[in-house]
């Protein structure tokens, strides 16, 4: 069975709420993006895979470590969004990141990348639980 068009525009707004709370570092906001069990991985360029980093705290952890080492504004644009594979409480949607960053009056690419998100659907409310980042380019 596949995900109803409600579930399809409520995860399609959880990746743009994950990408709006990591930009504004709204912490906890984005913490409910990711299930307790969560898992994410990165992989920059052909470098080594990066992760993974194991439940909510953990990815938490590396997200808001990286706050304080940025001095610009970043801005995440998730776009071209697709499911690979639906069902009515999980899903496996592909999209794609272009990371721009905001200093000194200066709006710059940094990076694009491709996520791999499996996302599944608990009390009703749709959580990343796989996270996977392919990045162009270092961030």
């Amino acid at each position: 069975m596949s995900c109803s068009v409600a579930d399809k525009l409520a995860i399609n707004e959880l990746l743009s709420r994950s990408a709006y709370a990591l930009d504004m570092r709204v912490e906890n906001a984005l913490a409910e993006c990711f299930a307790e069990d969560a898992q994410f991985t990165l992989k920059i360029a052909d470098a080594e895979l990066v992760g993974p980093f194991v439940n909510r705290d953990g990815i938490m952890q590396l997200m808001t470590g990286a706050f304080e080492e940025q001095t610009d504004q970043r801005r995440h644009v998730v776009s071209n969004v697709f499911f690979e594979t639906e069902g009515t409480d999980s899903a496996t949607v592909i999209s794609n990141l272009t990371l721009f960053a905001t200093e000194d009056g200066t709006i710059r690419l940094i990076s694009a990348g491709v996520y791999r998100d499996e996302v599944v659907k608990r009390d009703g409310v749709w959580q990343l639980h796989r996270r996977h980042l392919d990045l162009d380019l270092p961030y």
